[in-house]
């Protein structure tokens, strides 16, 4: 057929199968923007004149099937008709595909997330490409909007609406073999069989494995009982004021199966929220962020670790989940144990496959003797935090180490110009700062040195990048940015305890205010110990709260000793009741922490306002509803 497209090409074979494939023009990953649109709607119209016998979607993309939505036109919606056009034509042009003659099967290999999904969802068919890179799933909820082109109405038929609603209120994705498993996914297979499965499949006849009478009831007469029970679980983890967009999705499958346009005046209010202009300005920063990982051709395939702690442990741990070889150093064998017991729980966890838990088992390697130096592409020391101890490792460590290796520190607290001293190469050392708990935190910090050889530093942010984690280049000063902006806020958390507050109250405060955790409870999650001594280091020379130095005094170190502020015998925080909130208590708690971020962007520690805003959401979990706390005391102050 001769159409003059310019993102599809569409190719009708000798047995009547056409075959549809999305190849965005100028862009390395497909997204649904209008011309794709568009030009899918062309191909549609041709289509009816000339009904093939089959029709197979997929990609052109060596990324993945479709992305989503094009977020840049999503971010230039400046209108509520614009926003009620942008939900229309998806909806509309969907529905025409899940109502076409002959079967259509969607093809999935890489991601497919967003609009994407839903094009795949409106095929009778949709099969599955087994490798590690394939993933779908609804995410709009994280950009503070909902899947309205018809992700609500045909997820929860396809997989039951408890299932569906989990993954659109969560924005989690599914592999090819669960999503085989859910039955979002008619199949499941490797590559090298894809086209022939393909085409089997879509001329197979074969019906939708049907959803089990009590799904089908729950999608029916009995979609309250979900509904109520979903923002039951939604109440406990995101205020409506904050996050709109997943109470808006329960009450839009709920009341209207999932159209949107039943209800203009509810996109009208998530599309234009401040929520949802903010969290695409997160999005717009992870991608930032991403971006610095980009800018070398360093590609680590040995990492060696040093120091097997909770830190060291875990940082081995995760680079071996990634695919990396991992040798795992520290002084015996005993202490390296605890390390590899922990990692197996998180291969297990992680992982679910127990043939693919069982190859990362066998990438981490205990090495006491440190004979992994010598072939590692990444050298990361995680000891304690004390200069001469790592003096003395990296004179042992820095003559053994292969040309073009990366020469990192985990250190949180000293500063890389006073540890690099000792090295034939100085300008080699860089810090690769990672958080607790490693598996958890997105965030890495990659630490310049004053001096600091540039090609190491991208070579870091590389390998950060590798291990699917977010690098952050902040230059060397006590605390980086994310302990440095903590410990001014975490001081003032306990001033107010010092003033009379309960802990309680303090931390119900800052949920309010969209935090992910009080900084109470954080404190006695960190360690009190530990937290008063970053205290002493980044506190400007404050004395000690005395409700924390009474606690030390008295052995009760937080949750590691089962005491803090909080009784965590039961390992979880026993809160009493937090009272009356004092109604300026979360600004004047967040007050220091705006300061000292402000004061970081001013003396250069950081690049500028947009990446502290990007390191505190990611490296602390800064509510991300407000776009940062930069981005928050400007808005709040216009």
């Amino acid at each position: 057929m001769n159409m003059s497209l310019q993102h599809w090409r569409l190719l009708v074979e000798a047995d009547g199968i056409a075959v549809a494939t999305l190849d965005k023009a100028g862009e390395s990953a497909n997204s649904l923007s209008a011309d794709v649109m568009d030009e899918f709607s062309r191909l549609l119209d041709q289509l009816d004149l000339y009904p093939p016998k089959g029709l197979i979607i997929r990609s052109g993309k060596e990324a993945g099937f479709i992305a989503g939505a094009d977020i840049g036109e999503f971010s230039q919606l400046d209108s509520p008709e614009k926003g009620r056009a942008l939900v229309e034509r998806g909806w509309n042009l969907f529905n025409r595909l899940a109502a076409v003659r002959y079967p259509t099967l969607a093809l999935v290999r890489g991601h497919c997330l967003g609009g994407g999904l839903e094009l795949a969802l409106a095929c009778r068919y949709l099969l599955a490409v087994d490798e590690p890179g394939t993933k779908m799933g609804l995410p709009e909820v994280m950009l503070g909007i909902f899947p309205g082109w018809g992700g609500m109405l045909r997820l929860p038929q396809r997989i039951g609406p408890t299932a569906a609603l989990d993954l659109m209120l969560t924005g989690k994705t599914l592999d090819a073999r669960r999503a085989k498993k859910m039955g979002l996914s008619d199949d499941c297979v490797p590559p090298r069989v894809m086209e022939a499965a393909a085409r089997q499949l879509v001329l197979s006849g074969q019906p939708r494995r049907a959803l089990p009478v009590i799904q089908r009831l729950l999608n029916g007469p009995l979609k309250g009982v979900v509904a109520r029970g979903a923002r039951k679980q939604v109440a406990r983890k995101a205020r409506p004021q904050h996050y709109p967009a997943p109470y808006a999705i329960i009450d839009l499958w709920a009341k209207h199966n999932g159209n949107a346009l039943a209800a203009p005046e509810v996109i009208d209010r998530i599309i234009h929220s401040a929520t949802a202009r903010n969290l695409v300005r997160v999005f717009h920063l992870q991608e930032r962020l991403k971006g610095f990982g980009k800018t070398s051709d360093f590609k680590a395939r040995r990492v060696h670790v040093i120091g097997a702690g909770v830190m060291g442990g875990d940082i081995a741990a995760w680079c071996a989940l990634r695919g990396m070889t991992v040798s795992l150093q520290d002084q015996n064998v005993e202490r390296i144990a605890p390390a590899i017991a922990r990692a197996g729980k998180l291969f297990s966890r992680r992982l679910r496959d127990p043939l693919r838990a069982r190859a990362a088992f066998d990438r981490l390697i205990p090495d006491p003797q440190g004979e992994g130096v010598a072939h590692a592409d990444v050298v990361i020391e995680a000891i304690f935090e004390n200069v001469e101890a790592k003096h003395a490792l990296f004179r042992h460590v820095e003559p053994r180490l292969k040309p073009g290796a990366v020469l990192a520190t985990n250190t949180s607290s000293l500063r890389l110009e006073d540890l690099c001293t000792v090295l034939q190469r100085p300008e080699r050392l860089v810090g690769i700062h990672f958080f607790n708990p490693v598996a958890m935190m997105p965030l890495v910090e990659v630490v310049e040195a004053k001096g600091a050889d540039a090609a190491a530093v991208a070579a870091a942010c590389a390998f950060v990048r590798q291990i699917d984690k977010l690098p952050l280049p902040v230059k060397s000063a006590p605390g980086f940015l994310v302990n440095a902006v903590l410990a001014p806020y975490m001081l003032a958390a306990m001033r107010a305890v010092d003033d009379g507050l309960a802990p309680e109250t303090v931390d119900e405060a800052m949920l309010a205010f969209g935090m992910p955790m009080g900084p109470i409870e954080l404190a006695d999650t960190v360690g009190l110990d530990i937290a008063m001594a970053a205290g002493k280091q980044l506190a400007d020379g404050a004395d000690a709260p005395r409700c924390l130095a009474t606690r030390i005094e008295r052995g009760q170190l937080g949750k590691k000793s089962g005491q803090g502020f909080y009784d965590w015998s039961s390992g979880r925080a026993k809160k009493g009741s937090a009272g009356q909130v004092p109604a300026d208590l979360a600004e004047r708690l967040v007050a220091p922490l705006i300061a000292r971020t402000r004061r970081l962007v001013d003396t250069g520690v950081v690049g500028d306002a947009d990446l502290a805003d990007a390191g505190v959401i990611f490296g602390t979990g800064f509510a991300p509803f407000t776009g940062g706390p930069l981005n928050f005391a400007s808005s709040t102050h216009e």
